[in-house]
């Protein structure tokens, strides 16, 4: 992989890149929010690694203004703030994971492997694009067009939605998701499948209280509502 690492803190910024690298992956270090939003651009990145408070621009100004330029790119954010509120914001803000300072060498390096394989879920499996909800879903672009608006998802999001889809003749539970599309362990107690789908919702629904796209399957998960 070719990963982005934004840390303005030298000595954190110098044993990342030496953690990523040891793993065999190439890494571009920056140590401001503008550097980051300059270099997301580049077409051969392939996952970003964003700590929140940068100078020059803040992290969640980064992960706005990287959404807008590159919406499918998989981006996590690596941070001391992990209050409740903080890892929600992030996760809204359109981070597809949200680590929490100090970490384990190893759970970070996993979770930034795991979010490019799931970006690299096999668009062969499904259609690029699917008509839903009198919406254009665009999955390889990772795009919600509904009339005139145009709604960037994140590579996470769009991993839901593919895998709905894909098994869309039944209920996808909680933990499958955690484990195909986070690359995780299933039987985590996080509600991060809850708060993503919650978020996901408020992009695509008409009505996120009454859901028609992603709905949930009581005691179960969720489907594939769209017809």
């Amino acid at each position: 992989m070719k990963i982005l690492i934004v840390e303005d803190e030298d000595a954190l910024r110098e044993g990342l890149v030496d953690l990523f690298e040891s793993a065999g992956h190439h890494v571009v270090p920056v140590a401001d929010g503008l550097s980051a939003v300059e270099r997301a651009q580049d077409p051969g990145l392939d996952v970003m690694v964003l700590d929140r408070m940068l100078p020059r621009m803040d992290g969640l100004a980064v992960l706005a203004k990287t959404r807008e330029l590159r919406p499918d790119l998989p981006i996590l954010m690596l941070t001391a703030k992990g209050a409740e509120d903080d890892r929600v914001e992030g996760l809204q803000g359109g981070a597809d994971d949200y680590v929490v300072k100090p970490f384990s060498i190893r759970e970070l390096v996993a979770r930034v492997e795991a979010l490019h394989r799931r970006a690299g879920l096999s668009v062969n499996d499904a259609p690029l694009t699917l008509e839903v909800d009198d919406a254009l879903l665009d999955l390889g672009r990772c795009r919600f067009h509904r009339g005139e608006e145009r709604i960037d998802l994140t590579a996470r999001e769009t991993s839901i939605l593919r895998w709905l889809y894909l098994h869309r003749d039944r209920a996808v539970e909680r933990s499958e998701l955690l484990e195909k599309v986070w690359d995780t362990r299933g039987d985590l107690a996080t509600r991060t499948v809850d708060m993503t789908v919650a978020n996901l919702r408020q992009k695509i629904e008409r009505d996120p209280k009454e859901p028609s796209i992603v709905v949930t399957v009581k005691g179960r998960g969720y489907a594939w509502g769209a017809s």
